[in-house]
């Protein structure tokens, strides 16, 4: 298969996806989800393959779902919405339903919904130039795959989440259960293909079953129930559409991105 917006590669047992639209930090945009569900669907296919690593070209992972795209786009309403939304949840579910285990390797942003797909993943390595982040409040958007609190707790996904943040540092993200290591810029690739292969050796119907396992343990105390009602509470969210939302996208159609995010931030920008 021909990709336009990933690159997808096998690396002695290893398949490598690669998000590869650096000219907008990779933003996941429709044709992106589509492109790597068809990439899931041929290393979950691959009997050579028996780990996943996901990356992003250039200097970022990604900063999320393409809001360019949705302003351009226009959709409103549930109806609309749902499809959309159905696409990005199942999308970045991919990572922690694949039978084989998933790495994310993050560099640069790595924010919104493109933050919940390295949650999903089993493991994630960031090199020190990394930075997370749920911004979605601060622009009027729900949160469409609600992980955050399964993987750091309740408290500190509150925090997150309804501060908006999106500047987490990759130590603070290690410290508090985000991702599982930090390494240096030069070295992320090459420790995310180590710890890839290191698997890669491993009996594989040992290692699905396994991951099976791991993943029940979070899925018998509710998991997956979760994230479908966070999933139909973001719908009917966006399908209303909030104040915040619409006044964020005029300025975006009226000004360009840029200038709506500037308008975002300005908003909490600490008084004098």
């Amino acid at each position: 298969m021909t990709f336009s917006k990933i690159l997808y590669e096998t690396l002695n047992g290893v398949a490598r996806i690669t998000l590869n639209r650096p000219e907008r930090a990779n933003a996941l945009d429709q044709d992106m989800l589509s492109e790597i569900g068809a990439a899931m669907d041929m290393a979950e296919s691959d009997p050579e393959v028996r780990a996943v690593i996901v990356r992003g070209a250039g200097a970022a992972f990604s900063s999320g779902f393409d809001l360019k795209a949705q302003m351009e786009a226009r959709p409103s309403g549930v109806d609309a919405w749902r499809p959309l939304l159905r696409k990005d949840f199942d999308t970045v579910m991919r990572f922690w339903h694949c039978p084989k285990p998933t790495i994310a390797a993050v560099r640069g942003p790595c924010l919104a919904g493109a933050c919940e797909l390295a949650l999903a993943c089993d493991m994630t390595i960031a090199s020190e130039d990394a930075f997370f982040g749920e911004p979605e409040l601060k622009f009027g958007a729900g949160i469409v795959v609600m992980l955050l609190p399964w993987i750091v707790g309740p408290k500190i996904a509150k925090e997150i989440i309804l501060l908006g943040e999106d500047r987490v540092s990759a130590r603070r993200a290690e410290q508090i259960g985000m991702i599982n290591r930090v390494v240096a810029s030069e070295a992320l690739d090459e420790e995310a293909l180590r710890m890839a292969r290191h698997i890669a050796v491993i009996d594989p119907g040992l290692v699905r079953e396994t991951k099976r396992a791991l993943n029940r343990a979070l899925e018998q105390q509710g998991l997956l129930l979760a994230l479908e009602s966070a999933l139909e509470i973001d719908l009917a969210i966006e399908g209303a559409g909030s104040i915040d939302k619409i006044a964020f996208m005029e300025v975006a159609r009226r000004e360009g991105l840029k200038a709506a995010l500037a308008w975002r931030d300005a908003r909490f920008a600490s008084p004098a």
